[in-house]
């Protein structure tokens, strides 16, 4: 036994059979398990929060596969020695073969575009099955041409079942815990400093019981906080603190205060932030809680991420500062979100509703014989390019789910909307 070799890797699962959650991808009936069996592995992007397994499935599929397996990370990995195992890859069969490598890539996000182009031959031709892993949205963060060949499946986060299960499975199977008698008194801690993040809760527990010479070790949620405080480096780089700040900054700019903003921004940006990170809050921001209360914000967060990302730091963080606070001096209005979320709620209740025939699609004649399009009404044929007529399935008709918020631009578009619909949707 390796005592310098930290618990979550002495206790990696090496088999699906040890692996704990994402029942939908490597349960019986899991995507990933019907394509393991059957010998086919695409290429594909594991997406999900850190320390939750992604590298360790990666392993698995590779050696379940009885594939080759090459792995480098992003951080340290560039053109050159991808193309090496590239090279080692070429004469080694097709897509679909068990011959076939997999190359794994940690953080594929951290590459650049020209790293990513220099994976796409391989995919494309087979030589290498590429698994990527991504904490980030490979939407934005994985170029198109190379995100098109391959499938993207995302990793769900951990909860309070997998994790006391991932604790007592360390008891049980490390060989140096269980040289220890523990009492694994209270566990809410242990869950809440870890995040999710499975490599975390290890690195804690273990942190925990290396420090105590008595027996049994009581673990108690004062025991973890006086310990990890003591140790907070080493252990909250990128856990509480990244997700409580960027609470923090949102917060502050939904509540108009650009002081504390600003502020949490420079926190943000003192302790190493992404710049994308930051700038992609402030989009989802800028609709959410501002909306048609000021619409120019969605054009000012979107044009910062752009900026953000030519500039690059220190200069960023001067654009930032602008947008924080524009954003943060806006009127508010979170009337569009709300829309959506009763929308999206309609719908799971309602299901599939017909489309009404007069507003149906009608290109071929037969459509036009079933009544596709029949009566419907142009608007623009009409006086003020308006005319009343139903666009809402008939079971849901008179269903209002826009609510125009309490400021100056949607008193406006209240005053608009009354005089269209004001006696069909009461506004």
């Amino acid at each position: 036994m390796n005592t310098n070799q930290p618990l979550a890797e002495r206790i990696r699962p090496k088999s699906l059979d040890e692996y704990l959650s994402q029942e939908h991808l490597i349960g019986d009936d899991g995507s990933l398990t019907q394509q393991i069996k059957k010998g086919i592995i695409p290429s594909l992007i594991l997406w999900g929060p850190p320390g939750i397994g992604k590298t360790t499935l990666a392993n698995i599929i590779a050696s379940e596969s009885g594939r080759p397996f090459y792995t480098l990370s992003a951080i340290n990995s560039g053109v050159k020695e991808v193309r090496e195992v590239i090279d080692k890859a070429k004469n080694s069969g097709g897509l679909f073969t068990t011959k076939n490598p997999i190359l794994f890539i940690d953080e594929i996000h951290r590459f650049s575009k020209s790293q990513q182009d220099s994976l796409l031959g391989a995919v494309e031709k087979g030589w290498i099955t590429l698994i990527g892993a991504t904490t980030e949205n490979p939407s934005f963060e994985v170029i198109p041409a190379l995100l098109s060949r391959c499938q993207v499946y995302v990793l769900n986060p951990f909860g309070k079942k997998e994790l006391e299960a991932l604790l007592k499975r360390a008891m049980l199977e490390d060989e140096y815990l269980k040289t220890k008698k523990i009492d694994l008194k209270e566990t809410e801690s242990l869950l809440r400093l870890s995040g999710g993040d499975a490599r975390k809760l290890l690195n804690i527990f273990e942190l925990i019981v290396m420090s105590q010479d008595q027996s049994p070790i009581i673990i108690t949620n004062d025991l973890v906080l006086k310990l990890v405080q003591q140790n907070t480096v080493r252990y909250d780089k990128t856990g509480d603190q990244h997700y409580d700040i960027i609470s923090a900054f949102i917060k502050s700019v939904r509540g108009s205060d650009p002081n504390a903003s600003v502020y949490w921004l420079a926190r943000m940006i003192e302790g190493g932030e992404d710049l994308k990170f930051i700038a992609r809050r402030m989009i989802i921001l800028a609709s959410e809680d501002i909306g048609n209360a000021n619409p120019t914000a969605l054009i000012m967060a979107n044009n910062t991420f752009q900026a953000v990302n030519t500039i690059g730091y220190p200069e960023a963080r001067i654009i930032l500062s602008q947008c924080a606070v524009y954003l943060a001096t806006s009127p508010k209005s979170n009337a569009s979100y709300m829309a959506i979320n009763k929308a999206q709620q309609l719908v799971k209740q309602t299901g599939d509703l017909s489309v009404p025939l007069p507003i149906r699609n009608a290109p071929t004649t037969l459509m036009k014989e079933l009544g596709y399009g029949e009566d419907y009404k142009y608007a623009h044929d009409h006086k003020d390019n308006f005319t009343p007529q139903e666009f809402l399935p008939k079971e849901i008709e008179e269903t209002k789910l826009y609510e125009p918020g309490d400021n100056q631009r949607e008193h406006s578009l209240r005053a608009f909307l009354k005089s269209r619909w004001g006696k069909k949707y009461k506004y």
